[in-house]
């Protein structure tokens, strides 16, 4: 065998006890099954992945590292953020109060209308998708108008109206 010559399938039974998560646990079972005669083109047919993925599996543990680090993934951080951390908590309380409050002539926050606050005031461009995220991360849910029961009273009702023209269906704080 070309492969984890240095490790015993006892140690890799012993590494799979100690793994969360499907990926890391894939790949011990596929070094189990080649250290028992199992050929990498056979094993590329049964986990329904290229050969040379196979391969990479098997050399990524011909390492001095512990077995289950080994297999493990490292933490991947994604893009950076557009906003630093002081503007994200300014924007973050800027959305809790209404839109007129910072000169917008509107009755609630919108994905849109954070859209333009965001470019016009930090000078960031988001997709509408990504304000809609923002806003859910700043604690806003979004509001759908309901009907009111009819039997509520007229001051009920009138109250439920005027929150319903405030909001429009637009994101709100809870």
């Amino acid at each position: 065998m070309e492969h984890l010559d240095e490790i015993s399938v006892e140690e890799l039974q012993d590494a799979l006890d100690n793994v969360d998560g499907k990926k890391p646990t894939q790949r011990l079972l596929a070094a189990i099954a080649y250290k028992n005669g199992v050929t990498q083109t056979e094993l590329s047919e049964w986990y329904d992945v290229q050969r040379r993925t196979i391969y990479s599996w098997l050399t990524r543990l011909d390492t001095d590292e512990s077995l289950e680090r080994a297999v493990s993934d490292d933490k991947r951080t994604g893009r950076k953020r557009k906003l630093s951390e002081s503007q994200q908590e300014k924007f973050e309380e800027t959305v809790h109060e209404p839109p007129e409050e910072v000169g917008i002539d509107a009755p609630a926050w919108t994905p849109a209308l954070a859209q333009e606050y965001l470019e016009e005031t930090y000078g960031v461009e988001y997709s509408i998708p990504s304000c809609r995220r923002l806003l859910k991360e700043a604690g806003l849910s979004y509001q759908k108008p309901r009907r009111s029961a009819a039997e509520a009273d007229d001051n009920e009702q009138e109250a439920f109206h005027e929150k319903l023209k405030k909001s429009g269906g637009k994101w709100t704080p809870p």
